[in-house]
């Protein structure tokens, strides 16, 4: 483009501008949000923690495994500070800069006033030449330019005739830009060391640090678990159907985050030569030697699990060795566990795809899941839950079993009266009871519900065989404090574990086929017999209440009741009839679609219907005017506009349930689109060396057959509510089945729920014209 010049910057002006303005968009909101400060603290959470000596152990183990906090606070502000001295510094050099003024004024330069003649402007011209003039001791280069450019401005006429007309005394000038860069960048003898700035920072500095990068990356999955100890699980996993609680020790124990090889963070000292055979003779039932098949029988295996039992032991081991192993290794225990299940579940979806051999049970899964709780809490499965609470230990579990007043769960203690409860713990003193009513008020108490559906169908009740059943759980936690003193709440924990001993005391029934995928099949006739006897059950209980208020105001007019009786019923029967005929035939039977013949007759039924209710509304008004003046018997046409004035709000309810789900599901996919958090609540754990939060699983199963029908859902970020929906595909042999849905902790003992959902399944029904179109 002519007219315009690209040069770099000589003087370093815009570079300094361009340094102030990208260090001053970095300070300003770094400062704001990177700026160490210091945490409020929770006055709810000051008042409920608990001061055991397994938490105050805790708590200063956590600030001992982060002394870098101190040192990162402190570099952060540092950098921080240091940025502004320089963005100050940069302010300062940028206002020094001395710049020749766009708008050239001559007179203003050689100190004379506008208009002076050429006499005047020569003698100032000599007086100051004679102080700027660079061979003088007094001399300045710039200024004496200046005042020459000045001088031959005004006394020039071609000169004064351009500043006048231009603003320059050398003419129209060229648009030049700068760039914000020095200009030794581009100097021929600084060029070598240039490129190789550019070749360190672009051809080895970064693909060195993204190849880097890439290589730990592609080692772990999502959860950040090595691939090769997802392969281990896969491998030992799937050799059984069932495996139980010390095999899964054995295999989470081998994860390779625990060997030198894969992990750097693993010490391994000179001390476990001696340390750990002593260690392995305290612990009961090991068994070093049973078990040959590597990676189970490798050193780091044995020490992973030798540490293991110790903790759900606690045994007290030694500060500075061993017990920075067991907490080492812990703390990573929870995430390979989830790893462990979610392994397990793909083993069952593969087993139903029939592309691998085994159908693992649930019992294995549940065996993956029991673990967590058992890791966080320091407990083996055996161990009373009370153990969880401060202060409890296995000489205090005498004290709930007493003969006048025996506690069966954590949930029966919070319900206890305050005397009752201070008087079973009377082992403990008033600050230790204390302590232990505050965690006990903090514990999880789990409202349960479960909702079972067909979405997106019309008939969202009835279930056809190969039907996607949604089972829809809603959960609600809230703190086990609201149940102080409340005794009206059911034990759900102690109810179902009673409902779990009857199941598995009962024997299989005769009439039960099971089938290969697992499913079990009850005779209908039966079951169909049993739901009448307890609908005729339920009637025959809830008959009398609201019938004797309508039989109240009819007095002694029993005859004439019964008549109507009679007619209702059968213009109701008719009704129900026609109903059922036209719901047939939106589902597409083509044996129960109406013919016109039919639609004829109902029109004539329906006239001589009109007829016969008019002829009895005048008997019965005459009677009725007659005997009492009864006046409250309706008609059968007030009838049938009752009958269409609650079709019309059947309506109206229905929309607006239909509306409703619209929104829930559109408030589902909003909470998807924004992620999912892994804070909830804190757990109550002294021996677990991290902080943990509340995750629960939530899945379906099948008891009797003892298979999993769900991948378990791991569900964490239960604040106050939460709504999972769990998908299957109905069983294809039309039966009455029995599912339960589960809720498991895995940070709780004693806190697993579950809901029976009893789902009939109906023959699957044929569009009419597909039939014998597939055929």
């Amino acid at each position: 483009m002519a007219g315009q010049k690209f040069q770099y910057d000589e003087s370093g002006a815009t570079f300094f501008y361009f340094l102030l303005s990208f260090l001053a968009l970095l300070l300003v909101p770094g400062t704001y949000y990177w700026w160490p400060r210091k945490q409020k603290q929770d006055p709810k959470a000051l008042a409920s923690e608990c001061y055991c000596p397994g938490c105050r152990k805790k708590k200063l183990i956590l600030q001992s495994t982060k002394p870098w906090e101190l040192m990162k606070r402190t570099c952060i502000k540092v950098v921080i500070i240091g940025g502004w001295v320089l963005l100050a510094f940069l302010a300062y050099k940028v206002s020094q800069f001395d710049y020749e003024s766009a708008s050239f004024d001559p007179y203003d330069i050689l100190n004379v006033p506008i208009g002076t003649s050429e006499k005047v402007i020569k003698k100032a011209y000599r007086r100051l030449s004679l102080i700027y003039h660079p061979d003088k001791e007094t001399g300045d280069e710039k200024k004496f330019m200046k005042l020459t450019k000045a001088y031959q401005a005004l006394t020039d006429d071609e000169s004064r005739k351009n500043w006048e007309k231009y603003g320059n005394p050398d003419g129209p000038g060229a648009m030049s830009f700068g760039i914000a860069l020095p200009s030794w960048i581009v100097e021929k003898e600084n060029s070598v060391w240039v490129l190789g700035l550019y070749a360190l920072v672009f051809m080895i500095a970064l693909p060195t640090t993204v190849g880097m990068w890439w290589y730990k990356s592609i080692r772990y999955s999502g959860d950040k678990v090595l691939l090769e100890t997802s392969r281990m699980y896969y491998y030992f996993l799937h050799k059984s159907n069932s495996i139980p609680l010390k095999r899964v020790i054995m295999i989470l124990s081998a994860s390779l985050e625990f060997e030198k090889k894969y992990n750097s963070e693993i010490v391994e000292r000179s001390s476990d030569e001696y340390e750990m055979p002593q260690l392995i003779k305290q612990l009961y039932n090991f068994g070093e030697k049973a078990q040959k098949e590597p990676p189970l029988s490798y050193n780091y295996s044995i020490k992973a699990r030798a540490l293991i039992h110790a903790h759900l032991s606690r045994l007290v081991l030694k500060a500075d060795t061993l017990d920075l192993d067991r907490m080492y290794i812990v703390k990573k225990c929870p995430y390979l566990i989830q790893e462990m299940v979610g392994v397990v579940s793909q083993l069952i979806l593969l087993a139903y795809a029939q592309r691998v051999p085994r159908l693992l049970n649930i019992e294995t899964i549940e065996n993956c899941m029991k673990l967590c709780p058992m890791v966080v809490q320091a407990l083996w499965e055996y161990k009373s839950p009370f153990m969880q609470l401060p202060y409890i230990t296995e000489d205090h579990i005498k004290h709930f079993d007493n003969k006048k007043k025996r506690v069966r769960s954590i949930q029966h203690l919070a319900q206890l009266k305050n005397e009752d409860r201070r008087s079973t713990l009377k082992f403990l003193s008033d600050s230790q009871y204390e302590d232990l009513v505050k965690v006990l008020g903090r514990m999880p108490y789990i409202d349960f519900k479960v909702r079972c559906e067909v979405i997106d169908d019309e008939a969202t009740t009835v279930y056809t065989a190969g039907a996607i059943v949604t089972v829809t759980v809603q959960l609600k936690r809230r703190d086990m404090r609201v149940l102080f003193g409340d005794d009206s709440y059911a034990d759900k924990h102690h109810i179902e574990s009673e409902k779990n001993a009857a199941k598995e005391t009962e024997k299989p029934n005769k009439l039960e086929k099971p089938m290969s995928n697992g499913d079990v099949i009850e005779n209908s006739e039966n079951v169909e017999n049993k739901e009448l006897k307890d609908d005729e059950k339920e009637k025959k209980a809830t008959k009398g209440i609201w019938q004797q208020k309508r039989q109240s105001g009819k007095g002694k007019k029993s005859g004439n009741v019964k008549k109507q009786k009679a007619t209702l019923s059968a213009s109701a029967k008719k009704k129900i009839k026609k109903k059922e005929k036209l719901e047939k035939a939106k589902l597409g039977d083509p044996e129960t679609k109406e013919t016109e013949d039919d639609k004829a007759e109902d029109k004539e039924q329906l006239k001589d219907n009109n007829v016969s209710s008019d002829d009895d509304s005048d008997s019965d008004n005459e009677s009725s005017s007659d005997a009492s003046g009864d006046e409250s018997e309706k008609t059968d046409a007030e009838e049938t506009t009752d009958d269409k004035k609650k079709v019309s709000t059947n309506n109206d309810d229905d929309d607006d349930d239909d509306w409703d789900k619209f929104q829930s599901g559109a408030n589902k996919k909003d909470r998807v689109l924004e992620g999912r958090t892994k804070q909830s609540h804190l757990v109550h754990s002294p021996y677990f060396p991290e902080e943990k939060h509340e995750y629960w699983w939530v899945y379906l199963s099948d008891r009797k057959s003892r298979t999993l029908l769900t991948v378990p859902y791991h569900v964490t970020e239960l604040v106050d509510e939460e709504e999972i929906q769990l998908k299957f595909t109905a069983p294809r042999w039309p039966g009455v089945y029995v599912f339960a849905v589960c809720l498991r902790s895995d940070s709780y003992f004693g806190f697993d729920q579950m809901h029976d959902i009893k789902v009939s399944i109906n023959k699957k029904k044929w569009i009419s014209g597909y039939r014998s179109a597939v055929h």
